[in-house]
């Protein structure tokens, strides 16, 4: 068992899971400087949204960290019975943060990753504070927090 322990803190992202009935979101504020310049605004219905902290550790062994969160963002969404999944950049469940460059492209493959499954999958504007609606059902299933 404490194998199992030892492995799993060698890798930290952090994975909060929503179902939402609705999904909203508008861009606000650049959070990088170097983020292209969008003015964007979108609304997804019956979806799983992934609140997703890409940490520093994680830069170690990215392809195993992006194979972990997959398999929790289908398992999520077979469960809440939808095939959207949104990736969400959302560093703000721990100080520790990967860089953007590498946190764009683990974004960039899982969403190949997951077309490639049969799931409808999109990214929120990337390096934007968003301002967001959500609605989301009260079941056991809707929401979830992982740390992979």
């Amino acid at each position: 068992m404490s194998q199992i322990l030892n492995l799993k803190s060698n890798y930290t992202m952090k994975l909060l899971i929503i179902y939402a009935d609705k999904f909203g979101f508008k861009t606000s504020n650049k959070g990088l400087e170097n983020a292209e310049t969008i003015d964007e605004e979108s609304v997804y219905n019956n979806t799983l949204v992934g609140f997703i902290h890409f940490e520093e550790k994680d830069e170690e062994n990215i392809a195993t960290v992006e194979t972990k969160m997959i398999k929790q963002l289908k398992w999520a969404a077979r469960k809440n019975e939808t095939e959207k999944i949104i990736l969400h950049s959302f560093a703000h469940l721990s100080e520790s943060k990967g860089s953007p460059e590498l946190t764009k492209q683990l974004f960039n493959s899982a969403e190949e990753r997951l077309k490639g499954a049969g799931y409808q999958v999109s990214q929120t504007p990337f390096g934007y504070f968003l301002d967001l609606d959500v609605q989301a059902p009260g079941n056991s299933f809707a929401r979830l927090f992982k740390e992979i």
